[in-house]
């Protein structure tokens, strides 16, 4: 049996951060879109517009942000962004509290809340990149992808319960509280860290700085495909999750710990993809993970088509999810991996961000979509046609095993 790598007292820190905000975000699961049902009376466009509008406007504040990203310490950067998030979360109890609460304050939050995600998130690879071992990578991928499904599991169901007990923005707080013990997190991590430099600083070559993350994406064939499937993939998942909201919450008759136990107890599956990453990639390939598993991990969505209410409804979207989880949570961490390896020191922020907010705008662009399509028809067709189309993404995966291929000396390249 393969012992546990040990990664280091600093990876130790970034990850107990990673852990506090994503166990935040698992109570605080669907919390926008539950408010918006249970305290705003919401319709499905509502909804739906609430998941899509709002990560659309973060992930437009989040171009310029990248260049900005880049070329900062990236520490400074994480905190900065965790600050912006709890500030943002705040504001929604303290509305709530004085009856203030209304729909376009939840979609300026989730604007908000977005963009600072995508800036941490770009500058935290690139500081994972500088902080591991290229052969520990998979290894840090891995668990960062544990803890977050791990956090969805036991999250959902303790919030379901919280918001019976003590109102519907009781979640909110415990997300927004996640934020700052992050902060804290990463401000224990001890160490220097230099100063990135920039190589052009002329004016032109600014404005081009904004662009690089795609151009590198767009000209690698493996990370191009890859970056195509996952918009799909990613954008048609993520836009059945209010569409579900209104069917199993007010047309099925869910209670919200039900609604919460459905998604929370399939997470239990990501622990079980993200521990074999590693073995798997050893023993098949990446581009076995990337053709198998990425096939697989989109094949079951249609079933929630078929969700019917009570014992059986539950059950059938519980194990919907976990077959899409355990797919997802093996191929994730190696596509994170893949990412990094192939992508230059000086652009890895650039890329993530790109990477980011194409998936965003995705999500939010056929979240929109599917909650115009329930609008007109309803929730479960447009669950059925979400379901149909993600069936087409594994025609988006490399055909070849392009792995090996497009491996410039990448330090040394530039843009």
């Amino acid at each position: 049996m393969v012992g546990r790598r040990r990664l280091g007292r600093r990876f130790g820190w970034l990850w107990a951060a990673y852990a506090a905000s994503a166990y935040g975000s698992g109570l605080g699961f669907g919390a926008l879109p539950l408010i918006a049902v249970l305290v705003l009376h919401a319709g499905p466009a509502e909804v739906s517009a609430l998941s899509a509008v709002g990560p659309a406007v973060g992930a437009l504040i989040a171009v310029p942000l990248a260049p900005w990203v880049e070329f900062r310490r990236k520490r400074p950067v994480m905190i900065t962004m965790d600050l912006a998030r709890f500030a943002a979360m705040a504001t929604i109890p303290v509305a709530y509290a004085f009856g203030r609460l209304g729909f376009v304050q939840l979609l300026v939050v989730s604007a908000v809340v977005a963009a600072a995600k995508i800036a941490f998130n770009a500058a935290g690879g690139a500081y994972l990149k500088a902080l591991v071992r290229p052969e520990d990578l998979l290894v840090a991928n891995a668990r960062f992808e544990s803890t977050n499904w791990s956090s969805i599991a036991v999250g959902p169901p303790l919030g379901g319960a919280a918001i019976g007990l003590l109102g519907p923005v009781a979640t909110v707080v415990a997300d927004a509280l996640s934020y700052l013990l992050s902060a804290l997190g990463i401000t224990a991590i001890r160490g220097q860290e230099e100063a990135p430099r920039r190589i052009d600083k002329s004016p032109t070559r600014r404005a081009g700085a904004l662009l690089d993350g795609w151009r590198h994406i767009t000209g690698h064939p493996g990370l191009r495909a890859l970056y195509l499937n996952q918009m799909l993939v990613a954008g048609l998942i993520m836009a059945t999750e209010p569409l579900l909201a209104v069917l199993l919450l007010r047309q099925l008759g869910f209670p919200p710990w039900q609604y919460g136990l459905a998604f929370a107890a399939p997470c239990l599956g990501g622990l079980i993809g993200s521990r074999l990453a590693r073995r798997v990639v050893a023993r098949f390939g990446r581009h076995w993970v990337f053709r198998t598993v990425g096939t697989l991990r989109a094949v079951w969505l249609i079933g929630l088509a078929f969700v019917r209410p009570g014992v059986v409804g539950l059950v059938t979207v519980m194990a919907v999810e976990l077959a899409i989880i355990v797919n997802m949570s093996l191929y994730n961490p190696v596509l994170a991996t893949y990412r990094l390896e192939h992508t230059p020191e000086h652009l890895v922020a650039r890329t993530l961000s790109a990477w980011s907010i194409g998936q965003q705008a995705s999500i939010a662009v056929l979240t929109a979509l599917a909650g115009l399509l329930a609008d007109v028809t309803s929730p479960r067709t447009a669950l059925t046609v979400a379901g149909l189309l993600v069936l087409t993404s594994p025609l988006l995966l490399p055909r070849q095993d392009r792995t090996s291929q497009h491996e410039p000396e990448l330090s040394r390249s530039h843009s």
